[in-house]
């Protein structure tokens, strides 16, 4: 069983024995407000509706997605074979065969990570809260430093280079700019420890700004070193809220109509990669 011709492919020079993908609407069996592939099992559609939905996903990726509790937090779990579903983290890495690491959205920023040899591969959840995160350390800087098993307090300048350079980062659709309308305290949560995040905000008066998340990732990503990112440019065909034929949006949706499915972006390592 293949992928379903509308779900996403990252389009990035991952190397061999790395898969990864990125689900749409299409494709599964959840009757409306959550037609079709909703994958969220903590948004009242029906239980017996989720686990074929998960199922498909499953067969179609012939390994096994862990489906994390997320929070919006900034937490980053170590995935084995028997990691349970609903670990509760924003954040995950494995280095295990046929284990992938998965991320729900309908709304928040994606983003894969792997490294050029493939040994290892990273999921995190970037919403704004858990990517603003405190002090300028959120769900980019955490899963980053578990990924190469930085210390917490002091990285060497030579070690983070070393390492930034060596990781590949994807993003996958998220709310753009053009919907994602956000108060004062959004904007003081990037801006107030970065001056730079100005620029990924555009004022509508008022105390009220869109804000651009894909650029808030790609800046945090950037200050990492990391400058192989791929996927989400912001333009209108990634944006949930924009697209609503083909991705869930829980602002659009919610609001409209009572409720909003999740989709799935995972990568993972085949079995016959070193």
């Amino acid at each position: 069983m293949g992928f379903h011709p509308d779900w996403i492919v990252p389009d990035w020079p991952a190397p061999a024995g790395v898969r990864a993908v990125c689900t749409t609407r299409a494709g599964g069996v959840s009757m409306p407000p959550y037609d079709r592939l909703n994958l969220g099992d903590h948004v009242r559609d029906d239980p017996v509706a989720v686990a074929a939905n998960r199922r498909v996903l499953q067969q179609a990726m012939g390994a096994r997605p862990v489906f994390l509790q997320q929070v919006h937090g900034t937490a980053v779990a170590a995935l084995e074979a028997g990691t349970p579903d609903a670990t509760e983290a924003d954040a995950c890495l494995t280095a295990v065969p046929g284990v992938a690491c998965t991320i729900m959205v309908a709304d928040c920023l994606p983003v894969l990570l792997t490294n050029r040899q493939g040994t290892r591969v990273a999921a995190a959840h970037a919403g704004w809260r858990g990517l603003a995160g405190e002090g300028g350390k959120g769900v980019l800087e955490s899963v980053f430093e578990s990924f190469w098993h930085l210390p917490s307090v002091e990285w060497s300048e030579f070690a983070m280079k070393n390492e930034s350079s060596e990781t590949l980062a994807w993003l996958g659709p998220c709310i753009g700019p053009a919907a994602f309308e956000v108060g004062a305290e959004v904007r003081e949560a990037f801006c107030d420890t970065d001056a730079l995040a100005e620029r990924c905000f555009e004022s509508l008066g008022g105390g009220k700004y869109r804000a651009d998340l894909q650029a808030l990732a790609r800046q945090r990503l950037n200050t990492l070193g990391i400058t192989a990112i791929f996927g989400n440019d912001g333009s209108p065909a990634w944006c949930t809220a924009g697209n609503p034929a083909r991705f869930f949006s829980h602002r659009r949706d919610a609001a409209q109509l009572g409720g909003s499915g999740r989709m799935a972006a995972s990568i993972w390592r085949v079995p016959h990669s070193p």
